[in-house]
């Protein structure tokens, strides 16, 4: 996971507590922002699913806190739904100062309804994702309906939801009465994704039918059947953020990445642009190898001595699980742990001198299973014998050749 800590103010000054959730392997082609369902936090387990599946696209997340909830500025008593939209409208900000401007927004509940308010102000978005979202913001109003006469007589009341005590007053119930999501939805040329499920108890999948009827095209409806409102269960979190990351790349923009080619086992392949981080082909593997950031890489990948070793590493267990079936020996598992670094030389011609240092190479290796110490003195011996091993003390050529 590669996250980073991120804080904004909002329009009324206010700092607003989130979280960047950043590709493990790459820099983000797009960014998002996610608005959580009411009286949540951005670290709603679901939140967080997610947006992890949406990295893994490819695809920056920034989930945030509204105000007054989590770990954010600001009383809840004092907020609205129109205050959510600005502060939408402020991670949008602080993503187009940082980063690059948002193109998706994923909401949740009442999240759903606030991003469909604020995509209409932000030109950069292109597509918009609600997850369980009620087809009227004024649907609160179900889930506090047992305060809402003291609401209305007093102007304020204590809320209990989701077994938290909350303040709520009447100017958020007010505010509510001013938003129409369909009639906002009428005048939406974006993108939408609708995804709902028939279980719901808390936001009913009417509201779905509502809000797809609602939209233009290009419009889309993904049942989440077997979900509960806040999907509560990893599976049907993780495959929200899969469907929206697949949804969303017929919509977004994004760059081409021309896989490399070769006849020989491996190729490399460096633009200048791109750092330290190089695209590569192992046979008919592609994956990245990069440098750490302390000596100016993205750490996207193994460095090339950790390729090395990775490579010292997995013939040695091939090769001790190669000889131990051949002799019938039981080897349930085998762990080879391997790191490189220079030390000094031991034994050599140079030892008399401190500078002398020999490419190093140190292995550990696990065994389980039922063996004998001669069995296991003998598989160390076999570990020693491994084509990779034998290749790293043996006289090597390298034949270099420019390519025209």
């Amino acid at each position: 996971m590669n996250f980073e800590k991120v804080s904004f103010k909002n329009a009324e000054g206010q700092t607003l507590s989130g979280r960047l959730e950043l590709p493990v392997d790459r820099h983000p082609h797009n960014f998002a922002v996610f608005a959580h369902c009411f009286t949540c936090t951005k670290n709603l387990l679901a939140v967080k699913n997610i947006s992890r599946a949406l990295t893994a696209s490819g695809i920056g997340v920034l989930r945030f806190d509204f105000t007054g909830l989590g770990e954010s500025e600001g009383a809840f008593a004092d907020t609205n739904f129109s205050g959510n939209v600005e502060d939408l409208i402020a991670a949008s900000a602080y993503l187009s100062q940082h980063h690059k401007a948002p193109s998706l927004l994923v909401g949740h509940s009442l999240g759903g309804a606030a991003i469909i308010y604020a995509a209409m102000q932000l030109p950069s978005v292109e597509a918009l994702a609600t997850i369980g979202a009620p087809s009227n913001p004024l649907h609160v109003q179900h889930l506090i309906k047992s305060e809402l006469a003291e609401i209305q007589q007093k102007g304020v009341a204590q809320v209990n939801l989701g077994g938290r005590e909350f303040k709520i007053k009447k100017q958020f119930l007010d505010d509510l009465e001013t938003k129409s999501l369909q009639k906002v939805l009428k005048d939406l040329r974006k993108a939408i994704l609708i995804l709902h499920s028939p279980q719901d108890t808390t936001v009913g999948i009417r509201n779905a039918e509502e809000l797809y009827l609602a939209a233009h095209h290009p419009k889309s409806f993904v049942s989440l059947d077997g979900a509960d409102h806040l999907l509560s269960l990893k599976q049907d979190s993780l495959y929200v953020g899969k469907v929206i990351a697949g949804w969303a790349s017929r919509y977004l923009s994004i760059p081409e990445v021309t896989k490399v080619r070769t006849q020989h086992d491996v190729v490399a392949s460096l633009e200048a642009a791109n750092g330290f981080t190089t695209q590569m082909k192992l046979g008919s593997h592609y994956m990245v190898a990069d440098e750490p950031t302390r000596v100016g890489g993205n750490d996207f990948g193994p460095t090339p001595y950790e390729l090395v070793s990775a490579g010292l590493s997995a013939c040695t267990a091939m090769t001790i699980q190669m000889y131990a079936r051949r002799k019938n020996w039981d080897v349930q598992h085998v762990e080879v742990h391997t790191s490189y670094d220079k030390d000094y030389a031991q034994d050599c011609e140079n030892c008399e001198l401190d500078t002398a240092k020999i490419d190093t190479f140190t292995r550990e290796i696990r065994l389980e299973g039922d063996l004998d110490e001669k069995q296991i003195k003998r598989l160390l011996e076999i570990a020693d014998k491994c084509p990779v091993h034998k290749t790293l003390h043996t006289a090597t050529q390298v034949i270099t050749k420019l390519i025209a």
